[in-house]
Formats: structure tokens, C-alpha cells, sequence
């Protein structure tokens, strides 16, 4: 593991436990999806923030300047301190990390379900119920288009991840012939 997903780790479990103090586990959740996704947005500002040779006091007067009125203090105070560490690379680890670990605290899972054609909200609605019945837990549903599955999905949900596919079944055929005519 590297040294940046073990700080980003660590990052996450403090703003964790200050969200969790304050009662807004799900509200820093969101503010830091929104940091990403305009860093995502503004590739230049990822960039620049993550330039060794710029000032980290330039940085801070940035991010303080975007954020300062969209984020909680103690959002903006974790950015800051990353920026400080020189740890500015961890920050999408660090974001997965939150989302992890505030999902667990909620009951919630993230499940990633690829697909080779558009699902409808009502096929979503339905992965996810089934999944949460599997589980235990809600389940929060994003897709990712993938044209090398012939049919079917795949669901990942954390390290498993559930083979519906086509191409995962034949997969599973040519393996159970083959260890059979193995015998």
C-alpha cells in the first residue's frame, strides 16, 4: 500500500470522526464529491494544485478562494492541511476513503454496475433493491457503460464483484467442461 493511501486513510478517518461529532457525516460526503468533480472539471486546477513548485500558501489562498463558501471549515481545514503535508496527490484517495468509511457508518454501499447498454431508472431501482436484500445494506448505484460485455451486467460492490455477463457465464462453462474432461 502506498504511502499516499495510507495518509489518505488516515485523513479520512479524522474528518470522519469530526463529521461524525457534528452530526454531518453525509453533508461533508457531498462537499467533498463536489471538490473532486471540480478538480475533475478543471483539469489546469488539479494541475496547479498538485505542482511541487508552487507555494503552499498560494495553493491554500486558492482552494480558500473556490471553497471558502461552498464547504464546512472543516473541510476546507483538511484541504488545507493536505496541502501543507504535501499530500495533495492523496485527494481522490482520500475522498474514496471518506466515502467508504462514512458508508459503512450510514449503512450504505456503493455498487458500480457496468452494462453494454443504457439501464433504465426502474433497471437501477431494481439492482439496488435486490442487492440491498443481498447485503443488508442501501445501496447507491453508479454505471459505467462497458461494450465488451455481450449481455448482461456486472455489479462490484467494495473487492466483490457479481459476474451476470454473457461473457462471464461462458467463462464459467469453458471451465467447468474443462475440468470435467479433465477427470
Amino acid at each position: 500500500m502506498s504511502q499516499d493511501l495510507i495518509a489518505a486513510k488516515r485523513y479520512a478517518k479524522a474528518l470522519f470522526e469530526v463529521a461524525k461529532d457534528a452530526g454531518r457525516i453525509a453533508e461533508v460526503e457531498q462537499e467533498l464529491e463536489t471538490v473532486v468533480a471540480v478538480f475533475k472539471e478543471n483539469p489546469d486546477l488539479s494541475k496547479l494544485i498538485k505542482h511541487p513548485g508552487i507555494d503552499a500558501g498560494v495553493k491554500i489562498g486558492l482552494i480558500k478562494q473556490i471553497f471558502g463558501a461552498g464547504v464546512s471549515e472543516s473541510v476546507l481545514n483538511t484541504l488545507q492541511l493536505l496541502i501543507e503535508r504535501r499530500r495533495e496527490e492523496a485527494l481522490e484517495a482520500f475522498v474514496r476513503a471518506y466515502s467508504k468509511i462514512a458508508g459503512e457508518s450510514l449503512g450504505q454501499a456503493n455498487a458500480t454496475v457496468y452494462s453494454p447498454v443504457e439501464l433504465s431508472a426502474e433497471e437501477l431501482s431494481n439492482i439496488a433493491s435486490t442487492f440491498a436484500k443481498m447485503t443488508g445494506k442501501q445501496i447507491r448505484v453508479s454505471t459505467v457503460l462497458d461494450k465488451s460485455l455481450l449481455g448482461g451486467i456486472q455489479v462490484r460492490i467494495g473487492d466483490r464483484l457479481y459476474d451476470g455477463s454473457l461473457s462471464g457465464k461462458l467463462q464459467r462453462l469453458e471451465r467447468a467442461l474443462n475440468q470435467s474432461q479433465a477427470l
